[in-house]
């Protein structure tokens, strides 16, 4: 495992943040999705902040579940950074509003380790971040498809 100590505030890299659905009886987690977060871990390029599950039951009620409450999380457990949970509990109420009754949600907090040195740079160099942003990996494929069909 990479270290896991309280990393230097002045080397921090961007934080990001995303949650998985599950459809009610779909959520099978294998470990596969542990076993690649580790691989993240391990090299390097990232350092999880936070991980929660979220169950959302059919009445809207939701269940919150931190990594060391899982039965079966010891890959999951020993990536989670020796942080402070970064998730206030309002902002978990607002990323189960984006959720279904009766789903199951990852949610995974992480510090992109590898841009920390660049984004200290930016910072000792006076300059701050303006905008960011993702482009959705279906929008990317759509664009693809449409330069090749116009070939």
């Amino acid at each position: 495992m990479a270290d896991m100590t309280s990393p230097d505030t002045e080397e921090l890299g961007p934080v990001d943040y995303l949650v998985v659905e599950f459809p009610p009886a779909t959520s099978h987690f294998t470990g596969e999705m542990a076993e690649e977060l580790d691989k993240l871990v391990t090299s390097g390029t990232i350092r999880v902040l936070d991980l929660l599950i979220l169950t959302k039951g059919a009445d809207g009620e939701l269940d919150v579940l931190e990594v060391d409450d899982l039965e079966d999380a010891g890959e999951l457990r020993a990536a989670e950074a020796k942080l402070a949970g970064l998730l206030a509990e309002e902002d978990v109420v607002n990323l189960a509003a984006a959720m279904e009754p009766g789903t199951t949600a990852g949610v995974l907090v992480w510090e992109n380790v590898w841009a920390g040195p660049f984004a200290a740079a930016a910072r000792r160099s006076g300059g701050q971040l303006i905008a960011n942003g993702r482009i959705p990996i279906q929008a990317i494929l759509a664009s693809i498809e449409a330069d090749e069909e116009g070939e």
